[in-house]
């Protein structure tokens, strides 16, 4: 498919992919529990306004972001239904939250005294810490939980609870324990405020929706919305597939020698004659730093390693032996080339962190574009 967009680095994203891994998530669900789409840091690079309007199609009526900058872009252009945003909002940003019909995460009884202070009845849910130590009520003290929940129910506009699940994505034995453990603190919590009424109660992300036992009303689908795994050992459902490709050009192409050296530091030493192309992508685009000398792009179906250290606007490749490079000859960073593919996952290894940073980190002056 030639690209609507062919410039110096862009993506190429399927909204009708994010919809089929939807779909398939679906399925694995029982018919009783929604999804709650996680769109935050712009739907993990993928575009949140895009993402949300094509899911929302589908019936997805329950959104969660970051913090109220991203619920109120999601409002902006008219998407519907409820927008929870999962971290700290200044408590002065109540008006626009209320007025916007968002839903305010309450991460400690501190915030919550803050919002009763401030006296705008926003909608909240009340965070529970089950082990992560992050934010939210200590579960190892299922009392005082319950104490402060009640609380501030008579106080506050209080709709649900939710927790999350920090090792849900590993097999481990001692991970699956620690997973189980969360799951029951949370659920004692809930049972001990049942009589509330809450009705949006939430612990399972991705992971958990798909290998942990049913809780709650809800699974917030993220990572694997776009195709990608929650841990690079995970198996996903079949037909869940990437939904981003990350494409670039050749700027130029050289010979080097034996003697010469590559790039900054000169960290790549050449020691036979080599064709070299320059990329104009470097990690000012997101195109992470510490890929230099380790991982590789696709050109014309072929791997080409990447040589010395990846720069702010640029890198290197080595395309020695590669058929028909030249300028403006299509690189594929993220994505599929003839028999070949490399994931964000795979760009992620090379990296030493995971998908979701590769695909957040591609910056704002990354073109998306979308293919379907």
């Amino acid at each position: 498919m030639v690209p609507n967009y062919r410039g110096r680095s862009w993506t190429e994203i399927s909204l009708e992919t994010i919809k089929n891994n939807y779909k398939i998530y679906k399925e694995k669900l029982p018919d009783s529990v929604e999804i709650m789409a996680v769109v935050k840091a712009d739907a993990y690079g993928h575009g949140d306004k895009e993402v949300a309007a094509a899911i929302q199609e589908l019936g997805c009526k329950q959104f969660a972001v970051s913090n109220v900058h991203e619920a109120l872009r999601l409002r902006e252009v008219h998407i519907q239904g409820k927008i929870l945003v999962l971290g700290y909002t200044p408590p002065h940003y109540m008006n626009a939250v209320y007025e916007n019909d968002i839903t305010q995460a309450i991460p400690s009884e501190e915030y919550a005294e803050e919002l009763v202070k401030n006296g705008v009845p926003v909608r909240c849910q009340f965070a529970i810490d089950t082990g992560m130590n992050r934010i939210g009520l200590n579960a190892d003290n299922p009392e005082c939980c319950e104490r402060a929940i009640r609380k501030y129910a008579g106080k506050l506009n209080v709709t649900g609870m939710f927790t999350h699940l920090c090792v849900a994505d590993s097999e481990a034995e001692d991970n699956v324990a620690f997973t189980r453990r969360q799951i029951d603190k949370f659920r004692e919590v809930a049972d001990s405020v049942k009589d509330l009424g809450l009705k949006e109660v939430h612990c399972l992300n991705s992971a958990g929706g798909l290998w942990h036992k049913q809780t709650g009303s809800f699974v917030r689908l993220g990572i694997i919305l776009y195709g990608l795994k929650p841990d690079y050992l995970n198996q996903l459902p079949v037909g869940i597939q990437p939904a981003l490709q990350w494409k670039s050009v050749v700027a130029m192409v050289k010979d080097v020698f034996p003697g010469e050296d590559i790039g900054y530091g000169r960290t790549f030493h050449v020691d036979r004659k080599m064709q070299i192309a320059t990329i104009p992508t470097g990690y000012a685009d997101g195109y992470n730093r510490l890929i230099s000398n380790r991982g590789y792009v696709l050109i014309n179906g072929c791997k080409a390693p990447v040589v010395g250290r990846v720069c702010m606007d640029q890198f290197m490749a080595d395309v020695t032996g590669i058929p028909g490079v030249a300028m403006g000859t299509e690189v594929v960073l993220i994505g599929k080339s003839g028999n070949e593919v490399i994931t964000a996952d795979d760009m992620a290894q090379w990296a030493g962190t995971i998908g979701y940073e590769i695909v957040c980190n591609i910056s704002g002056r990354v073109e998306r574009t979308y293919i379907d």
